[in-house]
Parts: C-alpha cells; sequence; structure tokens
C-alpha cells in the first residue's frame, strides 16, 4: 500500500469511528453491516469496539452491551440484518476469550505497530533529507494509537485474503490429485479388461487351433494311398 492509499484509507476510517462510537441498534447494525464489513469484521478488537489492551472483564462488559443492541428480539422489525450482526460480534467474543485465539490476534496488532513505527521512521528521514524542522503527524498519541488501528484493520484483510488463496490453491492440488488417481484407477481398469480379454481370447485361439489340429489328423488318416497296379505287357 503506497502512502497515498494508507492515507486515504487513513481518513475514511477515522470518518467512520464517529458513527461508530454511537450506541444505536441502527448505527451498530450499519456499522458491522456496511459494504466492505466482510474484511473490518475480521479484527475483532474493531467488532467489539474495544483496544488490545482492555482487560478481560472489559471486552466481556462491551460485548454485553453490544449483544443487547444486536439480539434479534431486540430488532424485530430487522431480525434478519440483526442476526448476522449478533453472529459476528459472538464469532469476535470467541476469539478473543480464547487465549490462543487472542494471542494471534494481538501479534497481528504488534505486527501492525512495527509497520506503523517504519513508517514513522520514513518519514522523518525525509523531512531531515528536506531539511524540514517539522514533526510527523503521528507524534500526536491519538493520531499514533489511529495510525496502528488501521493498520492492523488492514494486516487482518491481507492476511484473510493470502488464507484465502492458499486454501483455493490447497482445493486445486486435491481437486488435481484426486483427478490423477481416478485417471490411475481407470488405467489398471481398462489393463484389467484388455489382460482379461487377451486371456479369454487367447484361450479361444488355442481351443480353435486344437480342434483344427485334431480334425487335420482325422483327415489324414481317412486318407488312403491308392493301389499300385501291375504293369501287364
Amino acid at each position: 500500500m503506497s502512502e497515498t492509499d494508507f492515507q486515504t484509507f487513513y481518513s475514511e476510517v477515522k470518518h467512520m469511528e464517529k458513527e461508530d462510537s454511537v450506541y444505536t441498534s441502527d448505527k451498530q447494525l450499519s456499522r458491522l453491516l456496511r459494504p466492505g464489513s466482510t474484511y473490518a469484521n475480521l479484527n475483532p478488537f474493531e467488532v467489539l469496539l474495544v483496544d488490545p489492551e482492555d482487560t478481560s472483564e472489559t471486552i466481556r462488559r462491551q460485548y454485553k452491551k453490544l449483544s443487547i443492541l444486536l439480539h434479534p428480539d431486540k430488532n424485530p422489525d430487522d431480525r434478519d440484518r440483526a442476526q448476522t450482526a449478533f453472529d459476528v460480534i459472538n464469532k469476535a467474543y470467541k476469539c478473543l476469550e480464547s487465549e490462543q485465539s487472542r494471542a494471534k490476534a494481538l501479534e497481528v496488532v504488534e505486527e501492525a505497530k512495527f509497520r506503523v513505527n517504519r513508517m514513522i521512521d520514513e518519514k522523518r528521514k525525509k523531512l531531515k533529507k528536506e531539511k524540514r524542522n517539522e514533526a510527523v503527524e503521528e507524534d500526536d498519541p491519538m493520531k499514533y494509537k489511529h495510525a496502528i488501528k488501521v493498520m492492523t484493520m488492514k494486516l487482518f484483510a491481507d492476511y484473510e485474503r493470502k488464507r484465502r488463496a492458499l486454501e483455493e490453491r490447497a482445493q486445486e492440488e486435491r481437486k488435481r490429485k484426486r483427478e490423477q488417481e481416478i485417471d490411475e484407477e481407470e488405467a489398471k481398469q481398462d489393463e484389467k479388461v484388455f489382460a482379461k480379454n487377451f486371456e479369454e481370447s487367447r484361450q479361444n485361439r488355442v481351443n480353435s487351433w486344437q480342434s483344427f489340429s485334431k480334425s487335420s489328423k482325422s483327415k489324414r488318416k481317412d486318407i488312403r494311398p491308392p493301389k499300385h497296379k501291375a504293369e501287364t505287357r
């Protein structure tokens, strides 16, 4: 992602955050089901609107707060969409409830921090090279935190795309191997049929030859040489 693309993404997420902070059923349904939410919802911290540093108890309370807003029974006029959103927050909570899956999610956050820090270093080097005595935008703690949040969302999306690509390749490979196995099985079956037919035809040829041989011997026995007649003078 180029600097321009990142800043565009950065601005879009920043704009969305203002609406996401409104805790009403309609706002939360729109947040979790809006276009592009498939990738945005891969980040369990973002789904539950919690910080990676939050405690398990804080995350649990936040999940309960959202689940009340999004429960299908609380949204009888929009039950289907509410059920979909409810499933999204359930999945996110289960991810963060498990120590193993939460650790993996935190690894993505750490990778995002590393990339943001590297990006900031590059900005500073560029300013220094241009002899501009200016601070980078991310020197502001809130903007730094936001940049990490944006990068985290991007990484979750990138990793999911890679996972799907790998799964598709693995599926294609399994399909190719299965087709090869079927071809080999059919070839073996063809060989068996050929061998069987050949054996049957060989036996028929043997039987035919034996019948021919017996018939020939019988005919030779029936043939009598002509009697020699003495010459008369």
